[in-house]
C-alpha cells in the first residue's frame, strides 16, 4: 500500500485511464536534430521517463509550422516525413508503461525567427513581430490540427496544446501582445477565438474519444498582461470546448527573469495556487505544477482538492525515478531538483542542451556527445 494513496490512484481522460496522478510536464531540452526529427538522444531520454514511474509523459513542445519553432532544435509535426521518428519517441515512452502525449506549439513573437508572427506587432527582446493576417490565422488552425491528426497516427496516446509561455496560443488571450481591432482582438470573447477555433480543428483532425489537454497560462505576471482574473473567466468557455484536461501555469519569458519571480520560483508549489483557482472553475481535471519537490506535497494538492494531478518537469530531469522512489516508500531518496541552479535553463537560453547538476559527470558527458552528434546532423 503507498503512503501516497490519492497520488498513485488511477484517474481517466475520457477513454485513457491513468495509472495514477503523476505526470511527467513538458519541458524542452533542445535534443532534437535541426531538420526538426527526433534523434537518438531524444529516445533515450524519454525513455527513461516512461520507466520514471509517471503514469502520463507529455513530450516537450513540438511546432506545427516551420515559422513557429521556438529554437533550432525543436521537434516537428509539420510534414509527414517526421511520422517515423514520432512513432519512435510515442513507442519509447509507451515501453516503459506511462501513457505517451506530445505538446503542439507555435511560438508566435518567441519563434526563432527573424521576424517572428503574432497578433499584434508588439516587441519581444530585439524583434518586433508582424501582425498575423486573417488568412494567415487560418492556416495556423489547420496546421494544429494536421499536426495532432499525426500525433494520433504516431501512436500517441493524447495530444496537449501549449498555451502556456507566452506562446501563440497565449498572445491572443492577453490585452498586452493581442492589440488587434478585428474579430481576434478587443473584448475577451474575441481574444478567445483562436484558442477555441485550434481546439476545434484539432478536435475534429483526432476524434472524440482522443483526449485533448491543453497547458494554460493562468498569470502573464505582468504589468497590463493576462490575468488571474481573465483567466478563471476564459477557463470554462476551453474546457467546454472539448479538453481532457487542463494543465495550469504562471509566466512567460518575460517574467521569468525579474527578480521577485525567480525568488519565487525556489518555493515549492510556486505555481499551485493557480491551479487551484482555476479547478474551482472547471469540470474537467487539472493538473498542477511549479517545483513539486515532495511527494507528501503533492499528495495533499490531490486530497484537498487543490488539484487532480502533479506536473513533474525539472524536478523528474532531476531524478527520473522520482514516482517510482515515492510509491516505494523511498521518498527520502529522491534527489531534488536544486533551487539555486538553473543550468537546464541556462543550457536551452543558449542554443545548448539541457543539463543538470544532479546527474553524474559522465551522464552529463554523454549527453553532450549525444547532442553535438545529433545537432551536426
Amino acid at each position: 500500500m503507498s503512503d501516497f494513496p490519492h497520488l498513485f490512484s488511477p484517474l481517466s481522460l475520457g477513454r485513457l485511464t491513468l495509472a495514477n496522478r503523476v505526470t511527467m510536464a513538458p519541458l524542452f531540452l533542445g535534443y532534437a536534430r535541426p531538420t526538426g526529427e527526433v534523434s537518438p538522444l531524444i529516445l533515450k531520454h524519454y525513455r527513461e521517463m516512461g520507466a520514471s514511474g509517471a503514469g502520463l509523459v507529455v513530450a516537450e513542445n513540438a511546432a506545427v509550422a516551420p515559422e513557429g519553432l521556438g529554437s533550432p532544435f525543436t521537434l516537428r509535426v509539420d510534414g509527414r516525413q517526421y511520422l517515423a521518428g514520432l512513432k519512435q519517441l510515442a513507442q519509447a515512452i509507451k515501453d516503459g508503461g506511462a501513457a505517451a502525449s506530445l505538446q503542439l506549439n507555435h511560438a508566435g513573437r518567441f519563434a526563432w525567427q527573424e521576424e517572428p508572427l503574432a497578433p499584434s506587432a508588439v516587441p519581444a527582446g530585439n524583434k518586433t513581430p508582424r501582425a498575423l493576417t486573417q488568412e494567415e490565422i487560418a492556416r495556423i488552425v489547420q496546421a494544429f490540427a494536421a499536426g495532432a491528426a499525426l500525433v494520433k497516427e504516431a501512436g500517441f496516446d493524447a495530444v496537449e496544446l501549449h498555451g502556456g509561455t507566452g506562446y501563440l496560443l497565449a498572445q491572443f488571450l492577453s490585452p498586452r501582445t493581442n492589440r488587434r481591432d478585428d474579430a481576434y482582438g478587443g473584448a475577451l470573447e474575441n481574444r478567445l477565438r483562436f484558442p477555441l477555433e485550434v481546439i476545434a480543428a484539432v478536435r475534429q483532425a483526432v476524434g472524440a474519444d482522443f483526449p485533448v489537454g491543453y497547458r494554460y497560462l493562468a498569470d502573464e505576471w505582468l504589468p497590463q498582461g493576462w490575468s488571474l482574473a481573465e483567466a478563471k473567466q476564459a477557463a470554462p468557455r476551453l474546457a467546454a470546448a472539448g479538453l481532457a484536461y487542463l494543465s495550469v501555469m504562471g509566466g512567460t519569458y518575460e517574467s521569468f527573469f525579474i527578480p521577485e519571480r525567480q525568488a519565487q520560483e525556489k518555493h515549492q508549489g510556486y505555481m499551485a495556487g493557480l491551479a487551484a483557482a482555476i479547478r474551482q472553475e472547471v469540470p474537467i481535471p487539472v493538473i498542477a505544477a511549479g517545483r513539486i519537490q515532495q511527494p507528501a506535497y503533492a499528495e495533499s494538492l490531490i486530497q484537498e482538492g487543490q488539484a487532480d494531478l502533479v506536473g513533474l518537469a525539472r524536478v523528474l530531469l532531476a531524478d527520473p525515478q522520482w514516482p517510482r522512489k515515492a510509491r516505494e516508500g523511498r521518498a527520502a531518496e529522491i534527489r531534488p531538483c536544486e533551487p539555486a541552479c538553473s543550468l537546464c535553463t541556462k543550457s536551452v537560453m543558449k542554443g545548448q542542451a539541457a543539463l543538470c547538476t544532479q546527474w553524474s559527470e559522465e551522464k552529463r558527458q554523454q549527453t553532450r556527445d549525444a547532442a553535438q552528434a545529433a545537432q551536426a546532423n
